[in-house]
C-alpha cells in the first residue's frame, strides 16, 4: 500500500514540487507507451496540464484499427471456418500497431477490453471481433451509460455470455449477472438474485445470425411484468439500462472510478479520491473525459509515490521498450505479430482474456518463468537491431546525456531513462557503470580520451540495456 495524501487539485509545478523528466516519463508511460528520447526536450517545455489536454485531444481524434476487407462480411461469406480464422489472425496484429501509434486511445481500448470481456474462442467470427474492437474504441473516452447500452447488443458479447440463446421460454442469466457484477456495480453491490432473474427476462429476444448480424425478434422476448430494483413493468432491454443508471448511479460511478484508478494510478484504491472521481462522473452524466482529465492533471497522479508502482503488463513492457529505443515497429510486418504472440505467451492474449473477469494484472503478470521470458524477448529486440541497418544506441546515449565524455553521467542518464525511479543507491549505479565500461581499459576513461563517438560506444550502450532489462526496477511502470 502506498501513502499518497495528494489531492485532485491540478498539479502546478513549484520549487518544492518541480516538473521533471521523471514526472514527464511517468505521464507518458501511464497515458501511452512511453516517450522516445528525441521527444523529451520538446515535451518538458510544456505545462503538465497542457500535455494532458493534448494527449486527451489526440486520443479523441485518433484513427482506429484499420477495417479489413471483410469488415462487413458475415460468417457465410468466408470460404470455410479455416478461412474465417486465418483472416482474423492476419488482421489481429494491426491492433498492436495502432496501440503503438495512438497510445492513450488504445490504452483505454485495452482497458475496456479487460472490463467488457469477450473471448474470441467463444464466437470464432472475425467480423464480430472487428465490430467488438470498433465499439470499444468508439466509446473508450465517451459516455459510459451509452457504452453499456451498446455493448450488450454486440455480437461478440451476445455469443460469449449466451444472450443469443436467451428466449422468453428459457431466459439465460449470464449477461444479466455480469452486467451487474462485473460491468456496472461490482460483486454483491445493490442487486439481488431476483433482480438478475427479472433482468435476464427483459434482455431476451436478441439473436446473432449470421454472425455478426444482430436482430431483435419480438416473439422471443418476454413481454411479461418484471420487477427490477423495485420497479415493476413489462421492461425490455433499454428499460433495464435506464433503470440501472437511475437507481444505482452512485454505485456504478464508484465502481468505474475504482477500476480506472486501479488501472492508471495504483492497484489499491484510495477511497477519498474514488469518491471525488465518482461525483465528477455523475455530475457529467457519465461522460468519461472529465474524469480522466481531472485524474491525470492532479497532484495525486503526479505524486512521487505513484511513479513506478505498477507491474508492466506483457504489452506494456514490449511497447514501452520498443518506443524508448526507437525500434521502428513498421520495419517488419512480423514485429506486431511477435509482440502479440509474446504477450499471449506471457499471459495477455489479446481477444482472449482468461475468463469473464479478465486479467487480474499487477503482480499476477510476474512469475519466475515469465520473468525470464520477459528478459529474453527484450534481448531479442536488441539483437534484432544489430542485425538490421537501424542503429539507435549511440544517438540515444548522446541525446540523453549532457556529457558525452563521462561514462558515469552517460550510464546514469540511460539508467534513469529506462527505470521510473532510477536505482536505489550509489552502489547500484556503480555496478551499472562497470557494465557500461565492459572491457575498455580504465585509462581511457581516466584520461578523458573515451567518448560516445567511439565505435565501441554502441556496444557499450547495448550491454548496459541488456543489464537494465534484468533489473527488478525495470518491471515497474
Amino acid at each position: 500500500m502506498i501513502c499518497n495524501t495528494a489531492s485532485l487539485k491540478t498539479y502546478v509545478p513549484s520549487e518544492n514540487n518541480p516538473w521533471t523528466t521523471k514526472k514527464l516519463m511517468h505521464l507518458y508511460r501511464r497515458m501511452g507507451y512511453s516517450l522516445h528520447y528525441d521527444e523529451i526536450a520538446d515535451k518538458i517545455k510544456n505545462d503538465p496540464a497542457q500535455l494532458v489536454d493534448q494527449i486527451l485531444e489526440n486520443a479523441m481524434e485518433a484513427t482506429m484499427v484499420p477495417a479489413p476487407e471483410w469488415a462487413e462480411w458475415t460468417n457465410l461469406d468466408f470460404v470455410d471456418f479455416d478461412d474465417n480464422q486465418e483472416k482474423f489472425y492476419e488482421w489481429a496484429p494491426s491492433w498492436i500497431t495502432t496501440m503503438y501509434q495512438n497510445g492513450f486511445q488504445q490504452k483505454m481500448t485495452l482497458f475496456w477490453h479487460n472490463h467488457f470481456v469477450t473471448q474470441y474462442g467463444a464466437y470464432n467470427c472475425a467480423p464480430a471481433a472487428y465490430k467488438y474492437l470498433s465499439l470499444l474504441q468508439s466509446y473508450a473516452l465517451g459516455n459510459f451509460k451509452t457504452f453499456v447500452r451498446e455493448v450488450g447488443k454486440d455480437a461478440a458479447m451476445l455469443i460469449f455470455l449466451n444472450g443469443t440463446q436467451s428466449t422468453r421460454q428459457d431466459p439465460n442469466e449470464n449477461y444479466a449477472r455480469e452486467l451487474f457484477e462485473l460491468f456496472t456495480l461490482g460483486r454483491d453491490n445493490g442487486y439481488t438474485q431476483e433482480d438478475i432473474e427479472n433482468t435476464s427476462r427483459a434482455l431476451t429476444g436478441w439473436v446473432v445470425y449470421p454472425c455478426p448480424t444482430v436482430t431483435f425478434i419480438s416473439s422471443l422476448w418476454d413481454g411479461g411484468e418484471k420487477t427490477i430494483f423495485g420497479q415493476t413493468g413489462n421492461w425490455g432491454y433499454d428499460d433495464v439500462i435506464d433503470i440501472l443508471f437511475e437507481q444505482r448511479a452512485t454505485q456504478i460511478a464508484e465502481y468505474i472510478a475504482m477500476k480506472i484508478y486501479k488501472q492508471f494510478v495504483y492497484h489499491t484504491p484510495n477511497e477519498d479520491i474514488i469518491e471525488l472521481l465518482a461525483v465528477t462522473l455523475i455530475e457529467n452524466d457519465f461522460e468519461l473525459l472529465p474524469v480522466l482529465s481531472l485524474l491525470f492533471k492532479s497532484e495525486h497522479f503526479f505524486d512521487d509515490s505513484v511513479i513506478g508502482n505498477q507491474m508492466k503488463s506483457p504489452i506494456d513492457i514490449q511497447l514501452n521498450f520498443i518506443r524508448q529505443i526507437g525500434f521502428p515497429i513498421d520495419m517488419d510486418e512480423e514485429v506486431p505479430k511477435t509482440i502479440g504472440g509474446v504477450a499471449g505467451f506471457l499471459g495477455q492474449s489479446l481477444f482472449q482474456p482468461p475468463n469473464v473477469a479478465g486479467w487480474p494484472g499487477h503482480r499476477s503478470w510476474i512469475s519466475s518463468a515469465h520473468l525470464r521470458s520477459r528478459w529474453e524477448i527484450l534481448s531479442y529486440y536488441v539483437g534484432s537491431i544489430f542485425e538490421s541497418e537501424f542503429d539507435p544506441f549511440q544517438e540515444m546515449a548522446k541525446s540523453l546525456s549532457p556529457d558525452h565524455n563521462d561514462a558515469d553521467i552517460v550510464t546514469r542518464s540511460i539508467v534513469d531513462y529506462f527505470l521510473p525511479n532510477g536505482l536505489q543507491n550509489l552502489e547500484d549505479y556503480e555496478k551499472a557503470v562497470a557494465t557500461f565500461k565492459v572491457d575498455i581499459p580504465t585509462n581511457y576513461f581516466e584520461n578523458g580520451s573515451w567518448s560516445l563517438e567511439w565505435d565501441e560506444a554502441k556496444y557499450q550502450v547495448a550491454f548496459l540495456i541488456l543489464y537494465i532489462i534484468k533489473l527488478p526496477e525495470f518491471q515497474m511502470n
